[in-house]
């Protein structure tokens, strides 16, 4: 008699276990946009030597850019955070702060376009088509 609560504690947990081993086989994770953009560019569509070239050269140009806005970005953050701190509520610091941080947002996203338009330019016709696929496919993706 002593012996069925352990053995139901055991096949609990085995069953348990082997749900979160399915769960994860079963549901495919999805990465991220920017490495599956990343693999379809430097994987898949078997781009000749000129394209790679420019692509790096596009890749190590906006990689400059990018970081740029992204230290603009923390500086805005900081400054949004003493903002809070002084204020301590929603106040015109407050909210000049998160003005300031949404223009660096949106340099960085008009950057990242531009960015991403410069590569497809270095695409041929099927490959441009391959990657216009997958930008409205990652554009209306729902969330995640």
């Amino acid at each position: 008699m002593a012996r069925y609560p352990v053995l139901v504690i055991v096949v609990a947990f085995v069953a348990a276990f082997a749900g979160i081993l399915a769960g994860r086989t079963l549901i495919a994770h999805q990465p991220p946009i920017e490495n599956q953009f990343h693999t379809l560019m430097h994987e898949e569509l078997n781009l000749d030597a000129r394209q790679k070239a420019q692509l790096a050269a596009l890749e190590r140009s906006f990689a400059l850019r990018q970081a740029m806005y992204e230290r603009e970005m923390r500086e805005d953050n900081r400054e949004l955070a003493g903002a809070i701190a002084s204020e301590r509520g929603y106040g015109p610091q407050v909210a000049q702060a998160i003005d300031k941080s949404h223009v660096a947002m949106g340099m960085l996203q008009k950057q990242t376009m531009q960015h991403l338009f410069a590569m497809r330019a270095i695409l041929n016709q099927e490959q441009a088509a391959r990657f216009d696929a997958a930008m409205v496919k990652a554009l209306t993706a729902p969330a995640r």
